[in-house]
């Protein structure tokens, strides 16, 4: 999970610029996504969580560990892709409920950056996921992800790129 896990904070790290939505409202007058989701954030975003995907591959291979899921380029550009692009679908939706930037919304802020990158294994690379996504594994992907969520987002707010702390 470590392709889906980076994207957001590396965003966050090296966002700014240009907004993804390009300042457009929805038909709501809600602005799209908002200023907080930018190119510069998404393509960075991305291209880290594949590097690290490609360092895990590399691990892998070097190591000759067995008892993970093998990784793949494909499997690893979905996780990575799909977290962000998951950060965008739970922020539209966010945007439709009135919710500001960086407002809770609890559940939603700590697993979209997995939502995103099962829907997009399963429609792509679902015998992948029947492979090797096991329900321990699942269960251990649904204990850590709000943990990893939550210590980050301190990190990120003590380091002063986050707002708040959540």
């Amino acid at each position: 999970m470590m392709p889906a896990y980076v994207p957001n904070p590396v965003a966050a790290f090296v966002g700014g610029g240009t907004p993804i939505d390009g300042g457009r409202h929805f038909r709501d007058g809600r602005r799209i996504f908002g200023d907080g989701k930018t190119w510069r954030g998404f393509f960075a975003g991305v291209a880290a969580g594949i590097i690290m995907g490609m360092l895990q591959i590399l691990a892998y291979d070097a190591a000759g560990i067995t008892r993970l899921p093998e990784l793949t380029l494909p499997v690893v550009c979905l996780l990575s892709f799909g977290a962000l692009l998951g950060d965008l679908v739970k922020s539209f939706f966010k945007r439709r409920l009135g919710k500001d930037r960086g407002a809770p919304w609890p559940i939603a802020d700590q697993y979209d950056l997995v939502i995103g990158p099962f829907v997009l294994l399963l429609l792509l690379e679902y015998t992948w996921v029947v492979s090797y996504i096991t329900l321990p594994i699942l269960f251990w992907i649904i204990i850590i992800t709000p943990l990893l969520h939550r210590a980050v987002n301190i990190i990120g707010y003590i380091a002063g790129i986050k707002d708040v702390p959540w």
